[in-house]
C-alpha cells in the first residue's frame, strides 16, 4: 500500500506515516548553514534588488543578476563536488519562500533556471553529463530553460511536434521544431527540451514515435530566440520562443532512456512544484504584513479599521490561508528529503492551493488598502499582476485538479480489482476480506470505518481529528460509489472530478494543519493557541465544505445543475458568445 496519505484517503484509509508528527528533517549542521544563508539573502532583496525597477525594466537588473550569482543563488541543489551549495529540498524551500515574500519575476528566473530548466540533469543526468555542465549551472556562467511547451500543445504535453533524427552513423540527432513561452529562453544557453523520436520496440520490432529528452547547448548551432514576450505580469522574467533548426545533438546528450521523455518531463515537474507553495507562501507573509500596517495605522469613523468585523474577518483568513499553504510546503519538502517517492499527488496540491491562496490573500489586501492599494507606489498590484500565472504554468490548476482526482481514482480502483481477486481465493486471504468486512459492516451501521487519530493529534485537537476522521470515511465511500457508477468512463466525468478533486484538497489541508498545531502544542511554542485556533477555525470550515459537496454530488439536484452548466455553455460556443440580447432590445 502506498504510503501517501493523499492516495490513502482516495480507498477510505488514513496513511499517517508521511503526515504525522509533523517532520523536522534538517540536521543541526543543515539548520546552521541554512541560518547562514538567510541573514544574507534577506538582506540582498532588502536592499540591493528593486522590484519596481525589475518590473519597469522589463529585465532583472545586471547588478542584481551578479549579486545573485555570487550568493550561489544559481546552484542551490548542485552538489558542492560540482560547485552548488547541495541544498536538501527543505533548506531550498526557505530560500525560495525569501525569494517569493520579495520579487517573483526574479523568482522565476531562479526557479526556471534550477527547478525546471537543469532539475533533468540532477535526476536523470549521467555522471558525465553532471560533470561536464553542473558546474558552470552552479555558478549562473550558463542559465539553463526547460522547452516542453509548443504552439499547439499546452496541457496535453504528449502531442509535441519537435522531432530529433538519429543519422544514419548514430553519432547525434538532428532536432528541428519550435517551443513558445519558455522562461529564460532569451538568456539560456542550455536548453531541457523535449522531441519525438523513432524508438524500436526490442520485443515486437515494431518502430512508434515516442518523447525523448536532450540536453541541447545553444553553441550547437541552429538555436534561436524571439523577442521577449510582453506579458501581464513576471515582467522582470525573460520569457521567449526558442526554434531549433537543424540542430545537432549528440546522442550522448540524451537524457535518461529513450523514448522515456514523457515520464522525464513529468517527474521534472513533480520535483518542482512544491517550491512554488514555498514562493507562495513567502509571497503571502509580505503581503499580510502590508494589510496589517495599513490597517493598524488607517482611521476612519473615529478608529483604526482593524477594530472593524469584516477586515478583521479579511485578516484572519489571509492568515489561515498563509499558515496552510506554508505548512504544506515544510511538509512535502520533508517527504522529499526522507525519500518518498509517492508524493505527487500531495505537491500537485499544494500548487493549486497555494497559487489560488496568494491570489485571494493580494486581492483582499487591495481591497483593506483601498484606492491605496490600487497604486503602482504601494506595489501590491505588481505582486497581483505576477501572481495571475501561477495558476497556469507547470501544469494549469485545472489540468491539475484532474491529475489529483484520477491519480486518486486510480488508486482506489487499484484496491477494488486486490479485493475481488481476494473474493476468488477467500482462505488464503481471510484476514484481508476480515478487515474490509467489518469496516464496511461498521460504516454501513453509521459507525463509521474505525479510524482514528487519537494516537498522532494532540488531546486538544480531538474535535477537529474526530472531523477529519469522518470525512475520510465519507470521502472514501463518496470515491468507490463513482467509481462504481462510472468504472473507466469516470475520466470523462469532469463536473465530479473537479468536484473530488477539491474535497481531496480539503482533506489533506486538515491533515496537514492538524500535524503541525499538535507539534506546537506538544512543544508548547509560544504561538501554540493561535495555531490551535487556525487549525480548528479551517478545519471545522473545509469539513463543512467537503461535507455538502460529496453529500450532494449524488443528487439529481446535481445531475441537473451539471447538465445545465453543459447546455449553458454549448449555447454560448454555439453562439460565439453571449447568447442573451440586451435588456433594451437594442
Amino acid at each position: 500500500e502506498s504510503k501517501s496519505f493523499a492516495m490513502g484517503m482516495f480507498q477510505g484509509r488514513i496513511s499517517t506515516e508521511q503526515v504525522f508528527p509533523y517532520p523536522s528533517v534538517l540536521t543541526e549542521e543543515q539548520a546552521q548553514f541554512l541560518k547562514q544563508l538567510v541573514g544574507p539573502v534577506s538582506r540582498f532583496f532588502q536592499e540591493v534588488n528593486d522590484p519596481a525597477a525589475n518590473d519597469s525594466l522589463e529585465q532583472v537588473e545586471d547588478r542584481t543578476l551578479q549579486g545573485l550569482k555570487e550568493l550561489g543563488a544559481f546552484g542551490l541543489q548542485i552538489p558542492p563536488e560540482l560547485g552548488g551549495l547541495g541544498l536538501s529540498n527543505t533548506q531550498y524551500a526557505r530560500l525560495v519562500e525569501i525569494v517569493g515574500m520579495h520579487d517573483l519575476g526574479v523568482g522565476i528566473t531562479l526557479g526556471a533556471h534550477q527547478s525546471i530548466g537543469f532539475k533533468g540533469l540532477l535526476l536523470y543526468g549521467t555522471p558525465q553529463q553532471k560533470e561536464k555542465y553542473l558546474p558552470r549551472l552552479a555558478t549562473g556562467e550558463t542559465i539553463a530553460a526547460f522547452c516542453l511547451t509548443e504552439p499547439a500543445s499546452g496541457s496535453d504535453a504528449a502531442s509535441i511536434r519537435t522531432t530529433a533524427r538519429p543519422s544514419p552513423c548514430g553519432s547525434y540527432y538532428t532536432l528541428d521544431g519550435g517551443k513558445i513561452w519558455i522562461s529564460n529562453g532569451g538568456l539560456a544557453d542550455l536548453f531541457t527540451v523535449f522531441a519525438k523520436t523513432p524508438v524500436k520496440d526490442e520485443a515486437t520490432g515494431e518502430v512508434k514515435e515516442k518523447i525523448t529528452a536532450f540536453i541541447v547547448e545553444r553553441a550547437f548551432g541552429g538555436v534561436t530566440h524571439g523577442p521577449p514576450e510582453k506579458k501581464m505580469g513576471i515582467k522582470a522574467s525573460n520569457t521567449a520562443e526558442v526554434h531549433f533548426e537543424g540542430v545537432r545533438v549528440p546522442t550522448e546528450n540524451v537524457l535518461g532512456p529513450l523514448g522515456a521523455g514523457f515520464k522525464v518531463a513529468m517527474n521534472i515537474l513533480n520535483n518542482g512544484r512544491f517550491g512554488m507553495a514555498a514562493a507562495m507562501a513567502g509571497t503571502m507573509r509580505g503581503i499580510l504584513g502590508k494589510a496589517v500596517e495599513y490597517a493598524a495605522n488607517r482611521t476612519q469613523f473615529g478608529d483604526k479599521i482593524h477594530n472593524f468585523g469584516t477586515i478583521q474577518e479579511k485578516l484572519a483568513r489571509m492568515a489561515m490561508l498563509h499558515y496552510v499553504t506554508e505548512s504544506m510546503a515544510y511538509m512535502i519538502s520533508a517527504n522529499m528529503d526522507q525519500g518518498a517517492t509517492d508524493f505527487q499527488t500531495e505537491a500537485a496540491i499544494s500548487k493549486i492551493f497555494g497559487s489560488e491562496a496568494a491570489w485571494m490573500v493580494t486581492d483582499e489586501c487591495i481591497q483593506i488598502m483601498g484606492g491605496m492599494g490600487f497604486m503602482k507606489e504601494a506595489g501590491v498590484e505588481r505582486v497581483m499582476r505576477d501572481l495571475r500565472v501561477f495558476r497556469i504554468f507547470e501544469g494549469t490548476n485545472d489540468i491539475l485538479r484532474l491529475f489529483v482526482a484520477l491519480n486518486g481514482f486510480q488508486s482506489a480502483g487499484n484496491r477494488l480489482r486486490v479485493l475481488q481477486r481476494a473474493l476468488k481465493t477467500p482462505l488464503g486471504n481471510a484476514a484481508l476480506l476480515s478487515r474490509e468486512a467489518a469496516s464496511r459492516l461498521r460504516r454501513t451501521a453509521g459507525l463509521g470505518s474505525g479510524l482514528t487519530l487519537k494516537d498522532v493529534v494532540h488531546p486538544d485537537l480531538d474535535p477537529s481529528a474526530k472531523q477529519l476522521v469522518h470525512a475520510v470515511d465519507l470521502f472514501g465511500a463518496t470515491v468507490e460509489g463513482q467509481l462504481l457508477k462510472y468504472g473507466k468512463k469516470i475520466i470523462d466525468e469532469q463536473f465530479v472530478l473537479m468536484r473530488v478533486a477539491d474535497a481531496a484538497i480539503d482533506l489533506y489541508t486538515m491533515a496537514v494543519l492538524l500535524s503541525r498545531a499538535s507539534r506546537s502544542l506538544a512543544q508548547s511554542h509560544p504561538t501554540a493557541q493561535h495555531e490551535k485556533l487556525l487549525c480548528e477555525t479551517w478545519c471545522d470550515e473545509a469539513y463543512k465544505r467537503l461535507s455538502t459537496s460529496l453529500s450532494t454530488l449524488n443528487t439529481d439536484g446535481a445531475r441537473q445543475t451539471f447538465r445545465n452548466l453543459r447546455g449553458i455553455s454549448r449555447a454560448v460556443v454555439e453562439n460565439g458568445g453571449v447568447v442573451s440580447p440586451n435588456p433594451l432590445g437594442f
